[in-house]
């Protein structure tokens, strides 16, 4: 069993499982009976993506120095005892079941769904 890491909207790959959304705002012009059909997500699951400002900042990081001030930020937002949580449960779900979490950034590198991985397999989970 495992939690796969997927960009958000593309084709869904064989036993991935439940697809969580850990975006801050739903894809726009897609309505909400269309998110699962259409390779998004089955859940959303706002909890685990980075904070309004946050990704803002994301947004604007041009080079790796501005990428490793995002990434010691969202960190700390994860260590929020709720956020821990959750990612523990996620962590061991990951032993129980397959699931995946995503976000819609082209490149996993620049995105917050690469903090996500590490701390994921930092907590133990089977992450592909």
């Amino acid at each position: 069993m495992s939690i796969f890491i997927v960009r958000l909207g593309t084709p869904r790959k064989p036993g991935e499982g439940l697809r969580l959304g850990t975006v801050r705002r739903p894809p726009r012009g897609v309505p909400k009976s269309d998110f699962a059909r259409l390779d998004y997500y089955d859940v959303w699951f706002p909890n685990l993506s980075p904070s309004a400002g946050l990704v803002r900042e994301a947004l604007k990081a041009a080079d790796d120095r501005a990428w490793a001030s995002f990434k010691r930020k969202f960190r700390r937002e994860m260590s929020q005892l709720d956020r821990s949580r959750e990612l523990d449960m996620l962590a061991a779900l990951s032993h129980r079941t397959n699931l995946s979490i995503g976000c819609y950034c082209q490149d996993e590198k620049f995105c917050h769904r690469s903090v996500l991985r590490e701390l994921l397999t930092e907590r133990g989970a089977q992450v592909v």
